[in-house]
């Protein structure tokens, strides 16, 4: 939760920064800044760092190709698919706030507590489903798309799955 905290307290405070201040601003924080271009890459690596998750796990727990997995968190490919995303932030244990993180760094549109399918994620995340698969059967159950393929559900939303706390 620090990061989310720092991040809050840099972006309060570089609204307050009138524009001919924000070079010495920039150069006062350097060392609180992400690596430009790379900002998803080194966010993902400090948070699995953090929880002690080896990226390999997370790639099999996504259910992707280590090599692939490798060069998405490195940002050395790029996908448009936010599904995919979705898996990894899932496969890592982040939180939603986390999750809403990593989908802006990567720049896709965070979690929304609007939309239906994202609402279904959101809970999955804040309560620990760690299980692509078991994510998808959630959906599927509130009659919503999975993250891994584009089946249809059932149209009743049934606690069917298993929760984080087991």
């Amino acid at each position: 939760m620090r990061y989310e905290q720092e991040s809050l307290r840099l972006t309060e405070a570089a609204a307050r920064i009138a524009p001919e201040a924000v070079a010495g601003y920039l150069e006062q924080i350097r060392g609180e800044l992400l690596p430009e271009g790379r900002e998803f890459a080194a966010y993902m690596r400090g948070k699995l760092r953090e929880k002690g998750i080896l990226q390999q796990e997370v790639f099999l727990a996504a259910d992707l190709s280590e090599n692939y997995g490798y060069k998405l968190i490195a940002q050395e490919k790029h996908t448009r698919n936010r599904n995919v995303i979705l898996r990894l932030c899932i496969a890592a244990r982040l939180t939603p706030e986390e999750t809403r993180e990593a989908l802006t760094l990567y720049g896709m549109a965070p979690l929304h507590g609007r939309i239906a399918r994202d609402v279904v994620l959101l809970s999955a995340l804040a309560f620990g489903l760690r299980d692509v698969h078991d994510v998808d059967a959630l959906l599927r159950s509130c009659g919503l798309t999975p993250l891994m393929d584009g089946e249809e559900g059932e149209p009743d939303c049934r606690a069917s799955v298993r929760t984080g706390s087991q």
